[in-house]
């Protein structure tokens, strides 16, 4: 991170209970490879983006957070909503008075604890450029079939051109800030469609920059990502990175 750019603000939701991953914690404190997942997530935001400011997302009801976790300096810990979107809001109403327009946010799931720092600091270079936002992704590898709804394929689609998406998501403060104001509004998108920080920006007629990223960036969502997430960190030496 250049001293000359930017100032760099990094919001993790991390209020949500991971219903799907199942056991008696929420995911981000499941233990992977010695570690809680969310320990694994910040120390690899910090390896690669020491100097930032973090704002942590949880819930008023969380028993289970322990400030240990946190390796960053410059931290606070904000308010989870209902939805991810709604903690990411109330992120950016909490620094908004800190920030200026054209500092860079970069939003990333607690659930992801093995991105690589050589991809967060490609984003980063990537979100300098892009008045529209960058995030990274991958080029989707399967077939991709679709449904008729009864449990039989419908069509197999044309998987030229898609992408999966990922995050870290990064965009200016002031453009992510109209664009989830815009689509929580009457007239909006609504909260089931903004699916992640992009979807929001683009319902504004923008195009996000595409950053390629690693497969192995995974999102902890079932138990088996649990036992995938131990494999990749343990192999990486997690979770410090050079």
């Amino acid at each position: 991170m250049s001293a000359a750019g930017p100032r760099l603000w990094l919001i993790v939701p991390a209020a949500g209970v991971g219903r799907r991953v199942g056991g008696d914690m929420p995911k981000q404190y499941r233990e992977v490879a010695g570690r809680p997942v969310m320990a694994h997530t910040l120390e690899r935001l910090y390896q690669a983006f020491p100097d930032a400011h973090l704002c942590l997302c949880l819930s008023p009801e969380d028993a289970w957070f322990d400030p240990a976790l946190v390796p960053f300096t410059h931290w606070q810990r904000v308010p989870g909503g209902a939805e991810r979107v709604h903690s990411v809001v109330n992120a950016l109403a909490a620094i908004q008075t800190q920030c200026q327009p054209d500092d860079l946010v970069m939003v990333h799931d607690v659930a992801r604890p093995c991105v690589s720092s050589e991809d967060l600091k490609h984003l980063y270079q990537a979100a300098l450029d892009a008045t529209e936002g960058a995030l990274l992704a991958s080029p989707v590898a399967d077939t991709i079939k679709r449904d008729n709804g009864q449990g039989h394929i419908a069509c197999t689609e044309d998987r030229r051109g898609l992408w999966q998406a990922q995050t870290p998501q990064a965009f200016r403060f002031a453009l992510l800030q109209r664009a989830l104001g815009q689509a929580l509004s009457a007239d909006g998108i609504g909260v089931a469609r903004i699916t992640d920080e992009a979807s929001a920006v683009e319902a504004l007629g923008l195009s996000p920059r595409l950053v390629s990223g690693r497969r192995d960036n995974i999102k902890i969502t079932h138990p088996e990502d649990l036992r995938l997430a131990e494999l990749l960190l343990s192999s990486a030496g997690a979770p410090r990175e050079t």
